[in-house]
């Protein structure tokens, strides 16, 4: 009997990278492991409609810096589960013996997780689902699969995060355990801590949102109409800890890093590519640009980038008594290749989304660290002043695009701009800057940062 990962969050991402792995590995001939994935939120319908009619099956189309383009046929997602909002076949799934992995990408702002793992029960899905409402954040679903689980006499299962969430197992587990805390269920939440396992992973490929000419493409180049294709850059990353609860496919063979401690990768990527990419979405989006390898086209926008990088960046992972096991001058050149690629169409609107919980989650770490070191952090502070400004467009109705930030309070964006100090204002917010809101390193750091951004816009 073959046995099941559960995927949560059909979206694109999953189906360009976890789903690609496990083909790989059946092209290998080990087919021991399948995929059942759905959504735990109504939207994407469309795409998941897509799927089902297609049995699961769908197209990846992979696109080199030089423009060299490949075709895979992907199978390795066996069930297709529509939504419902009961979530029953998912949980039915989850409960199931043969599932032993439960994996998700629900987006960084999907966990409502401050500094200190803690959770905002004061946000309205944790608030609706702490109350036993429709089950539509990771929590409240997997609160329900779980309760079955244990239920049914509960074999053990992994819990595998895979978004760009630093610490994302640990983070996630601590939310969870909280969760079910909050709700009352104690004998769920042991059950959890006994027999789950959460290892964090750190994950990376581009993977813009589907456009139609990439359908058109693929009609030409596979001779059928799929109506699901996908289409990311060709480097993919996939680095695991080894911790797994009840088994795991054999991942190493198609090139998989399984690993003790993920610690070092993630802190390279998450600051160095997500940041950098956060970076240049919004500097791109203040000077009019509609794509990411047309930011990096603008020489002041590149110089943002590759100074916040090399001046804050590299210095705070490779420093004295720590060095890095990483090339980061090595890893900062690669991934402004990648982000450099004409053929991706990567859309500012995509990487600037989640700016809320993007500044605590890629920046906030370097700030906090060049100000323990008495150092500047002058290239770091321009990527706080870029969303700053970023912000004030959409506080204007300026934005040329919808802006999406699941943890966002609009009033508290309204309040910046209408305080007399707009600046001091967001220097002070905790939820963006925790501990950190109101230092005095940083309103210095933040303001002569601003000038070089009004100076960027202007110029």
């Amino acid at each position: 009997m073959s046995q099941r990962i559960l995927h949560l969050g059909l979206g694109s991402f999953h189906r360009a990278h976890q789903a690609v792995y496990l083909q790989n590995l059946h092209a290998l001939g080990d087919g021991s492991w399948t995929i059942a994935a759905g959504n735990i939120r109504g939207d994407a319908s469309e795409a998941a409609a897509a799927l089902t009619a297609q049995g699961g099956r769908y197209t990846l189309e992979t696109v080199t810096p030089q423009g060299e383009r490949r075709y895979e046929d992907i199978t390795s997602i066996g069930e297709v589960v529509p939504f419902e909002p009961s979530l029953a076949r998912l949980v039915a799934l989850g409960a199931d013996a043969a599932t032993r992995i439960i994996s998700f990408t629900v987006t960084e702002a999907g966990y409502f997780l401050d500094q200190h793992n803690r959770l905002d029960p004061s946000h309205p899905d944790i608030a609706a689902d702490l109350k036993g409402g429709a089950a539509c954040t990771i929590y409240g679903a997997l609160a329900a699969i779980l309760a079955e689980r244990m239920r049914r006499g509960g074999r053990p299962v992994t819990l595998l995060s895979c978004d760009n969430l630093r610490s994302n197992g640990e983070r996630f587990r601590g939310g969870m355990l909280d969760f079910l805390e909050r709700c009352g269920q104690g004998a769920l939440r042991d059950w959890v801590k006994r027999e789950t396992t959460s290892p964090s992973c750190m994950v990376d490929r581009i993977t813009p949102r589907p456009t139609p000419d990439v359908a058109h493409r693929v009609e030409i180049a596979v001779g059928w109409h799929d109506a699901a294709p996908v289409m990311a850059e060709s480097f993919i990353q996939w680095v695991i800890e080894d911790h797994f609860a009840a088994g795991r496919p054999a991942w190493e063979r198609v090139g998989a890093e399984l690993v003790a401690s993920v610690h070092a990768h993630e802190e390279a990527k998450i600051r160095i590519l997500n940041a950098t990419h956060s970076c240049l979405a919004w500097a791109g989006t203040l000077k009019g640009l509609r794509y990411i390898h047309e930011d990096l086209q603008d020489p002041a926008i590149r110089c943002f980038g590759f100074d916040y990088v090399t001046d804050d960046v590299i210095p705070c992972l490779n420093g004295p008594g720590h060095p890095s096991p990483i090339d980061l001058a090595g890893y900062r050149d690669l991934v402004l290749e990648r982000f450099g690629n004409p053929y991706i169409q990567d859309l500012n609107q995509r990487v600037a989304m989640d700016g809320f919980s993007k500044i605590p989650g890629f920046i906030a770490p370097t700030v906090r660290e060049c100000i323990a070191l008495g150092k500047p952090m002058d290239a770091v502070a321009v990527l706080p002043a870029l969303f700053f400004e970023f912000l004030r467009m959409w506080n204007d109705g300026r934005l040329p695009y919808r802006y999406e930030d699941g943890v966002m309070n609009p009033a508290d964006v309204q309040a910046f701009f209408a305080a007399p100090d707009a600046l001091g204002a967001f220097c002070g917010h905790t939820g963006l800057w925790g501990d950190l809101a109101g230092h005095s390193a940083l309103g210095t750091a933040l303001r002569s940062a601003h000038l070089r951004v009004l100076a960027f816009m202007a110029g």
